[in-house]
């Protein structure tokens, strides 16, 4: 088993892209990447828009590696949408390519799913039915493929429960010898999620973390709440942890790391290279565009 993580945030996106190599098939894992139109009233930066593109490029690169897709939930950094967006680096073209001839094993788009997704899931099977390999609903399901075996949880809320954000499908991939899990956006806010993960005892668990950079604003507690969970299932299972996506949002997520029981890694840290988490620091970015000195936790680079 292979894994090499795409695009996250510590890597300037909105994205917990992932591949796996399963011998000669190869699983890509949420195919989106995204940029938030809008962080401290600023759009991105010129660099943002740079690592947008770079993903992009690698989405689409892994993508012919791959003979399966998943998809969890229906946000647009979490799959490819079949529209030109310019936030989300998509055409029709793109999704094309990704989704043609291949096995997709989704979210379910009527079942345990809000208004928006619904609404979404519904325009991307109008593209993809005519052109995917096989499609297959996969919440709750157990496929086995001989050399590895795949379970997907039931839905799990998208961050506390009762959240109007909808709900995920987590996967769990196991090829005999590892045993890996995708969380997807629970969000760690959710003992339900918790649960289902500690049960499957992983090897190794790549999750997104609490959305702490909207603590007070639009979800509580999210500190303390994930910070929990991710302690229990860390005692619970000894898992190694990959945490990006949401919690790089916060600036002060490096102090969160220290609060855990069992250091993590961003996708950044995993490959070896440094954090960029552009959209934390999106402010600086635009004034460094302006022509101004501003100290970065980072290397500032644009093409």
């Amino acid at each position: 088993m292979r894994i090499v993580p795409i695009a996250s945030e510590s890597l300037g996106v909105r994205s917990l892209a992932i591949f796996v190599q399963m011998g000669k098939r190869g699983i890509l894992i949420d195919p989106g990447a995204a940029l938030g139109p809008k962080r401290y009233g600023l759009p991105p930066a010129k660099a943002e828009l740079e690592a947008l593109n770079e993903a992009r490029q690698k989405i689409q690169a892994y993508a012919r590696k791959a003979d399966i897709i998943t998809i969890s939930h229906y946000h647009y950094d979490h799959h490819t949408p079949f529209f030109e967006g310019i936030y989300e680096s998509s055409s029709p073209e793109r999704a094309r390519e990704i989704y043609e001839g291949k096995i997709l094993l989704i979210k379910h788009p009527k079942d345990n799913i809000n208004f928006s997704q619904k609404k979404r899931s519904w325009v991307f099977l109008k593209s993809a039915q005519p052109i995917a390999g096989k499609i297959e609903y996969a919440d709750g399901r157990f496929f086995d493929f001989g050399d590895f075996i795949m379970e997907f949880s039931p839905a799990v809320p998208h961050g506390s429960e009762g959240t109007k954000l909808g709900f995920v499908i987590m996967v769990m991939i196991d090829d005999g010898t590892r045993r890996i899990i995708h969380a997807s956006d629970t969000q760690f806010l959710n003992r339900v999620s918790a649960e289902w993960i500690i049960k499957q005892m992983p090897d190794l668990i790549i999750g997104d973390g609490p959305p702490t950079y909207l603590e007070g604003y639009r979800v509580k507690n999210a500190w303390k709440t994930g910070l929990d969970n991710l302690n229990l299932i860390i005692r619970e299972t000894n898992a190694e942890l990959i945490l990006d996506h949401h919690l790089i949002r916060d600036k002060r997520y490096p102090r969160f790391f220290e609060e855990l029981e069992k250091p993590p890694k961003t996708f950044a840290g995993f490959m070896k290279v440094e954090d960029r988490p552009l959209e934390a620091y999106r402010k600086e970015l635009h004034k460094i565009e302006r022509g101004e000195k501003v100290e970065l936790p980072f290397p500032y680079r644009i093409s």
